[in-house]
């Protein structure tokens, strides 16, 4: 008798207190969704900010790494008639984020960015410079994006026709095709891209 009392007791306690935790999940649940609802993009424009960031953030690390006198580097190991050289690389992006903001702004794009555009920027300090200049001017152009203009179309030859949300996720997507092929001529020259070292990434 006595042993069933205390089963049932065990089993009206267990009940309780699976009763007071259900009843205080629903304020938990409710502050780390308030928390995470803190953290994620509040706008049109801070949905691909965040990310463009990133990206020229990565990108910049790769082109601050590699020494200034391997800035002429041209892979040989492999079919690689007629790519850019790394500084060559640099260039193309900076002159390229230009011409994509410059149509989102309805502005005339420079026209010879295949080549590295028109800016004399040729020595590593000069070309981290023009890179940072166009990642600077890229956000301030991406930071009018809105539910009002983001269909809003936009003419140009590098990207358009297009809109002014479609032209910003190319020049996304712009950055991290260059990133991928700069990363190799890094560590054709020895040095881990500086994205990887700080996370220590590890496969095997």
């Amino acid at each position: 008798m006595n042993f069933l009392r205390i089963a049932v007791l065990l089993v009206v306690s267990g009940v309780a207190l699976t009763a007071s935790a259900k009843s205080k999940m629903p304020q938990q649940s409710a502050c780390k969704a308030a928390v995470h609802q803190d953290d994620i993009p509040k706008s049109i424009a801070e949905s691909i900010s965040q990310t463009l960031q990133f990206t020229e953030g990565s990108f910049l690390g790769v082109a601050e790494a590699m020494p200034e006198n391997k800035y002429s580097f041209i892979p040989t190991a492999g079919n690689f008639e007629g790519v850019r050289s790394f500084g060559e690389q640099v260039k193309h992006v900076a002159c390229a984020q230009f011409a994509f903001f410059n149509e989102f702004d309805g502005k005339k794009p420079p026209e010879d960015c295949e080549k590295g555009g028109h800016d004399p920027a040729k020595t590593k300090a000069e070309l981290i410079k023009y890179l940072k200049d166009s990642f600077d001017y890229s956000n301030r152009v991406l930071a009018t994006l809105s539910e009002k203009n983001a269909l809003e179309r936009v003419e140009g030859r590098y990207a358009g026709p297009n809109t002014k949300i479609g032209i910003s996720v190319v020049a996304v997507w712009h950055i991290t095709d260059h990133y991928g092929q700069i990363v190799e001529y890094l560590r054709m020259n020895g040095i881990v891209p500086p994205m990887t070292q700080k996370y220590g990434l590890k496969i095997r």
